[in-house]
């Protein structure tokens, strides 16, 4: 049974289904962020963790990083790198959660749009699991990689 299970985790199959989801979620959670960049600053600025001076920045520049990670994901060109950025802000994120949750600040995460319920632990549960998902990519993420298709291209290409 165990290592059934180990063979199950450690599939590229799943990893590639994980790949696909992960993309999907980021991309996703981007659009609203990079069409509204006032409000994502201000649910930036609501966790009380950035400087007023770098909250401006940060609104504009996570989403696009977000959308190109996620967009990477699915297409699957530098998908190890992709999810390598995933794995890091899920990080940040999963810090700013359990902080803002710490000190019960009654806010939305800001994670897919301003107008959001108030966040809870099961908020803070839900970047765990995605984090973990993220690391299964970044270690066992194998199948239809577009990036190794082109550079097996190329190389039937070049002279010896």
């Amino acid at each position: 049974m165990a290592d059934m299970l180990r063979r199950f985790i450690t599939s590229p199959r799943l990893a590639l289904a994980l790949r696909l989801y992960l993309g999907g979620v980021f991309i996703y959670a981007s659009l609203y962020k990079i069409n509204y960049a006032g409000e994502f600053a201000e649910t930036i600025a609501s966790y009380q963790l950035v400087p007023y001076w770098g909250v401006n920045g940060l609104a504009v520049f996570m989403p696009w990083l977000e959308f190109i990670a996620g967009s990477l994901l699915v297409v699957g060109i530098r998908s190890k790198a992709a999810a390598g950025i995933i794995v890091g802000l899920l990080v940040v994120f999963t810090i700013a959660i359990g902080s803002a949750l710490a000190r019960d600040l009654p806010m939305g995460c800001g994670c897919f749009h301003s107008l959001e319920e108030p966040m809870d632990w099961t908020t803070l549960v839900r970047d765990i699991v995605w984090l973990a998902m993220s690391i299964q990519v970044y270690c066992y993420d194998s199948l239809l990689q577009l990036d190794r298709h082109l550079v097996a291209g190329l190389r039937r290409r070049m002279p010896a």
